[in-house]
Protein backbone atom coordinates (compact mmCIF):
# COMPACT_ATOMS: atom_id res chain seq x y z
CA UNK A 1 0.00 0.00 0.00
CA UNK A 2 1.28 3.48 -0.88
CA UNK A 3 0.67 4.89 2.62
CA UNK A 4 2.44 2.08 4.47
CA UNK A 5 5.96 0.68 4.12
CA UNK A 6 7.05 -2.63 5.60
CA UNK A 7 10.76 -3.37 5.28
CA UNK A 8 12.51 -6.42 6.72
CA UNK A 9 16.23 -6.83 7.32
CA UNK A 10 18.26 -8.81 9.86
CA UNK A 11 15.11 -10.31 11.43
CA UNK A 12 13.69 -6.82 12.11
CA UNK A 13 10.57 -5.52 10.38
CA UNK A 14 10.17 -1.74 10.20
CA UNK A 15 6.57 -0.63 9.72
CA UNK A 16 6.43 3.01 8.59
CA UNK A 17 3.29 5.11 8.34
CA UNK A 18 3.95 6.98 5.11
CA UNK A 19 1.56 9.91 4.81
CA UNK A 20 4.00 12.64 5.84
CA UNK A 21 2.02 15.47 4.24
CA UNK A 22 -0.96 14.49 6.41
CA UNK A 23 1.18 13.86 9.53
CA UNK A 24 0.57 10.14 9.02
CA UNK A 25 -3.08 10.52 10.04
CA UNK A 26 -5.14 7.37 9.85
CA UNK A 27 -7.57 6.56 7.07
CA UNK A 28 -9.66 3.43 6.64
CA UNK A 29 -7.27 1.94 4.04
CA UNK A 30 -4.24 2.69 6.22
CA UNK A 31 -5.81 1.09 9.30
CA UNK A 32 -6.75 -1.99 7.31
CA UNK A 33 -3.23 -2.21 5.87
CA UNK A 34 -1.73 -1.95 9.35
CA UNK A 35 -3.98 -4.72 10.68
CA UNK A 36 -2.96 -6.97 7.79
CA UNK A 37 0.72 -6.10 8.18
CA UNK A 38 0.82 -6.97 11.88
CA UNK A 39 -1.07 -10.20 11.26
CA UNK A 40 1.46 -11.18 8.59
CA UNK A 41 4.44 -10.24 10.74
CA UNK A 42 3.10 -12.22 13.70
CA UNK A 43 3.14 -15.35 11.51
CA UNK A 44 6.52 -14.68 9.86
CA UNK A 45 9.20 -16.77 11.57
CA UNK A 46 11.89 -14.72 9.84
CA UNK A 47 10.81 -11.64 11.83
CA UNK A 48 11.85 -11.48 15.47
CA UNK A 49 11.18 -7.84 16.34
CA UNK A 50 9.08 -5.03 14.89
CA UNK A 51 9.62 -1.26 14.81
CA UNK A 52 6.61 1.04 14.30
CA UNK A 53 7.40 4.59 13.23
CA UNK A 54 6.25 7.45 11.01
CA UNK A 55 7.66 9.20 7.96
CA UNK A 56 8.49 12.89 8.09
CA UNK A 57 7.95 15.05 11.15
CA UNK A 58 5.12 13.11 12.82
CA UNK A 59 4.68 9.66 14.28
CA UNK A 60 0.90 9.72 13.78
CA UNK A 61 -1.59 12.55 14.22
CA UNK A 62 -4.47 10.15 14.84
CA UNK A 63 -7.66 9.96 12.81
CA UNK A 64 -7.76 11.86 9.53
CA UNK A 65 -10.64 14.14 10.48
CA UNK A 66 -11.40 14.99 6.85
CA UNK A 67 -12.46 11.38 6.39
CA UNK A 68 -14.98 11.74 9.22
CA UNK A 69 -16.80 14.41 7.16
CA UNK A 70 -17.55 11.98 4.35
CA UNK A 71 -21.25 11.00 4.17
CA UNK A 72 -20.49 7.26 4.29
CA UNK A 73 -18.18 7.46 7.30
CA UNK A 74 -18.98 4.71 9.78
CA UNK A 75 -20.32 5.66 13.24
CA UNK A 76 -17.44 5.95 15.68
CA UNK A 77 -18.40 2.90 17.72
CA UNK A 78 -18.43 0.84 14.53
CA UNK A 79 -15.10 2.30 13.40
CA UNK A 80 -13.55 1.41 16.75
CA UNK A 81 -14.89 -2.14 16.79
CA UNK A 82 -14.06 -2.87 13.15
CA UNK A 83 -10.68 -1.13 12.73
CA UNK A 84 -9.08 0.65 15.68
CA UNK A 85 -9.65 -2.11 18.23
CA UNK A 86 -8.41 -4.89 15.91
CA UNK A 87 -5.36 -2.75 15.15
CA UNK A 88 -4.29 -2.14 18.74
CA UNK A 89 -5.09 -5.79 19.55
CA UNK A 90 -2.79 -6.89 16.72
CA UNK A 91 0.04 -4.78 18.14
CA UNK A 92 -0.60 -5.66 21.78
CA UNK A 93 -1.02 -9.40 21.21
CA UNK A 94 1.76 -9.88 18.67
CA UNK A 95 4.15 -12.62 19.80
CA UNK A 96 6.98 -10.41 18.52
CA UNK A 97 8.22 -7.47 20.63
CA UNK A 98 7.07 -4.19 19.08
CA UNK A 99 9.12 -1.02 19.52
CA UNK A 100 7.50 2.37 18.87
CA UNK A 101 10.08 4.80 17.49
CA UNK A 102 8.20 8.05 18.11
CA UNK A 103 9.78 10.51 15.72
CA UNK A 104 7.36 13.41 16.20
CA UNK A 105 3.87 14.18 17.41
CA UNK A 106 1.79 11.19 18.52
CA UNK A 107 -1.74 12.54 18.87
CA UNK A 108 -5.11 10.98 19.56
CA UNK A 109 -5.23 7.44 18.26
CA UNK A 110 -1.64 7.90 17.13
CA UNK A 111 -0.65 8.11 20.78
CA UNK A 112 -2.77 5.03 21.45
CA UNK A 113 -0.78 3.09 18.85
CA UNK A 114 2.46 3.99 20.63
CA UNK A 115 0.97 3.05 24.02
CA UNK A 116 0.00 -0.40 22.66
CA UNK A 117 3.63 -1.21 21.77
CA UNK A 118 5.87 -3.08 24.17
CA UNK A 119 8.65 -0.48 24.25
CA UNK A 120 8.75 3.18 23.28
CA UNK A 121 11.73 5.35 22.47
CA UNK A 122 11.28 8.96 21.43
CA UNK A 123 13.13 11.61 19.49
CA UNK A 124 13.79 14.76 21.48
CA UNK A 125 11.30 16.47 19.14
CA UNK A 126 8.48 14.03 19.95
CA UNK A 127 5.41 14.86 21.96
CA UNK A 128 2.26 13.04 23.03
CA UNK A 129 -1.19 14.59 23.16
CA UNK A 130 -4.64 13.06 23.58
CA UNK A 131 -6.84 16.18 23.51
CA UNK A 132 -9.95 14.18 22.66
CA UNK A 133 -12.00 16.61 24.73
CA UNK A 134 -11.28 19.36 22.22
CA UNK A 135 -13.26 17.45 19.60
CA UNK A 136 -15.95 16.24 22.03
CA UNK A 137 -14.68 12.67 22.32
CA UNK A 138 -13.01 10.36 24.81
CA UNK A 139 -9.60 8.66 24.55
CA UNK A 140 -9.94 5.37 22.71
CA UNK A 141 -8.02 2.60 20.93
CA UNK A 142 -7.03 1.19 24.30
CA UNK A 143 -5.59 4.41 25.74
CA UNK A 144 -7.78 4.33 28.88
CA UNK A 145 -6.29 0.88 29.65
CA UNK A 146 -2.68 1.24 28.50
CA UNK A 147 -1.95 4.78 29.68
CA UNK A 148 -2.65 4.30 33.37
CA UNK A 149 -0.63 1.08 33.38
CA UNK A 150 2.30 3.00 31.95
CA UNK A 151 2.22 6.13 34.11
CA UNK A 152 -0.22 5.47 36.96
CA UNK A 153 -3.82 6.52 37.45
CA UNK A 154 -3.22 10.11 38.54
CA UNK A 155 -0.84 11.03 35.74
CA UNK A 156 -3.01 9.20 33.22
CA UNK A 157 -6.03 11.27 34.25
CA UNK A 158 -4.04 14.47 33.76
CA UNK A 159 -2.88 13.44 30.28
CA UNK A 160 -6.32 12.13 29.27
CA UNK A 161 -8.42 15.00 30.59
CA UNK A 162 -6.25 17.96 29.61
CA UNK A 163 -5.21 18.86 26.06
CA UNK A 164 -1.64 19.77 27.06
CA UNK A 165 1.11 18.05 25.05
CA UNK A 166 3.57 15.86 26.93
CA UNK A 167 7.10 16.65 25.79
CA UNK A 168 9.66 13.93 25.14
CA UNK A 169 11.52 14.95 28.32
CA UNK A 170 8.36 14.68 30.44
CA UNK A 171 7.38 11.43 28.72
CA UNK A 172 10.66 9.90 29.84
CA UNK A 173 10.25 11.34 33.34
CA UNK A 174 6.72 9.91 33.60
CA UNK A 175 7.81 6.47 32.33
CA UNK A 176 5.82 6.82 29.11
CA UNK A 177 8.98 6.18 27.07
CA UNK A 178 12.10 4.32 28.12
CA UNK A 179 14.57 6.73 26.54
CA UNK A 180 14.84 9.96 24.56
CA UNK A 181 17.47 10.38 21.86
CA UNK A 182 18.39 13.11 19.36
CA UNK A 183 16.03 13.02 16.40
CA UNK A 184 18.83 12.20 13.98
CA UNK A 185 19.76 9.14 16.04
CA UNK A 186 16.26 7.71 16.51
CA UNK A 187 16.35 5.25 13.61
CA UNK A 188 19.70 3.81 14.62
CA UNK A 189 18.69 3.58 18.29
CA UNK A 190 15.44 1.82 17.39
CA UNK A 191 17.26 -0.69 15.18
CA UNK A 192 19.83 -1.30 17.90
CA UNK A 193 17.12 -1.98 20.47
CA UNK A 194 15.17 -4.19 18.07
CA UNK A 195 18.37 -6.03 17.17
CA UNK A 196 19.00 -6.85 20.82
CA UNK A 197 15.46 -8.24 21.06
CA UNK A 198 15.83 -10.18 17.82
CA UNK A 199 18.91 -11.95 19.20
CA UNK A 200 16.92 -13.46 22.08
CA UNK A 201 14.74 -16.55 22.14
CA UNK A 202 11.51 -15.82 20.20
CA UNK A 203 9.56 -18.29 22.29
CA UNK A 204 10.83 -16.81 25.54
CA UNK A 205 9.88 -13.29 24.46
CA UNK A 206 6.40 -14.36 23.34
CA UNK A 207 5.82 -16.12 26.67
CA UNK A 208 7.16 -13.13 28.59
CA UNK A 209 4.67 -10.85 26.80
CA UNK A 210 1.88 -13.30 27.62
CA UNK A 211 2.86 -13.40 31.29
CA UNK A 212 3.15 -9.62 31.59
CA UNK A 213 -0.22 -9.03 29.97
CA UNK A 214 -1.92 -11.68 32.07
CA UNK A 215 -0.35 -10.42 35.29
CA UNK A 216 -2.03 -7.04 34.82
CA UNK A 217 -5.38 -8.76 35.34
CA UNK A 218 -4.51 -11.60 37.71
CA UNK A 219 -3.86 -12.25 41.37
CA UNK A 220 -0.36 -12.95 42.66
CA UNK A 221 -1.14 -16.66 42.95
CA UNK A 222 -2.52 -16.77 39.40
CA UNK A 223 0.63 -15.05 38.13
CA UNK A 224 2.81 -17.58 39.94
CA UNK A 225 0.93 -20.49 38.38
CA UNK A 226 1.08 -19.01 34.88
CA UNK A 227 4.82 -18.42 35.27
CA UNK A 228 5.26 -22.05 36.28
CA UNK A 229 3.28 -23.31 33.28
CA UNK A 230 5.04 -21.09 30.77
CA UNK A 231 8.44 -21.83 32.29
CA UNK A 232 7.73 -25.53 31.98
CA UNK A 233 7.01 -25.05 28.28
CA UNK A 234 10.11 -22.94 27.76
CA UNK A 235 12.37 -25.21 29.79
CA UNK A 236 11.48 -28.27 27.72
CA UNK A 237 12.12 -26.48 24.43
CA UNK A 238 15.22 -26.28 22.22
CA UNK A 239 15.96 -22.63 22.98
CA UNK A 240 16.63 -23.38 26.65
CA UNK A 241 19.01 -26.19 25.71
CA UNK A 242 20.75 -23.90 23.22
CA UNK A 243 21.02 -21.14 25.80
CA UNK A 244 22.70 -23.45 28.29
CA UNK A 245 25.05 -24.85 25.65
CA UNK A 246 26.01 -21.35 24.53
CA UNK A 247 26.70 -20.29 28.12
CA UNK A 248 28.92 -23.31 28.78
CA UNK A 249 30.74 -22.95 25.44
CA UNK A 250 31.13 -19.16 25.96
CA UNK A 251 29.53 -18.21 22.62
CA UNK A 252 26.43 -16.27 21.52
CA UNK A 253 23.29 -18.42 21.44
CA UNK A 254 21.77 -19.38 18.09
CA UNK A 255 18.05 -19.58 18.71
CA UNK A 256 15.65 -21.17 16.27
CA UNK A 257 12.33 -19.78 15.06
Amino acid sequence: MADLRVETADAIATVTLDRPDALNSLTVPLKEALIAAFADLSRDDAVRAVILTGAGRAFCAGQDLRERLEPDAAPLDVELRERYNPLVRAIHSSPKPVVAAVNGVAAGAGASLAFACDLRIAADTARFVLAFGQVGLIPDSGATWTLQRLVGAGRAAEIALLPDPVSAVDAERFGLVSRVVPAAALGAEARSLAGRLAALSPGALARTKHALHAAAESTFEEALELEARLQGEAGSGPDHAEGIAAFIEKRPPRFGA
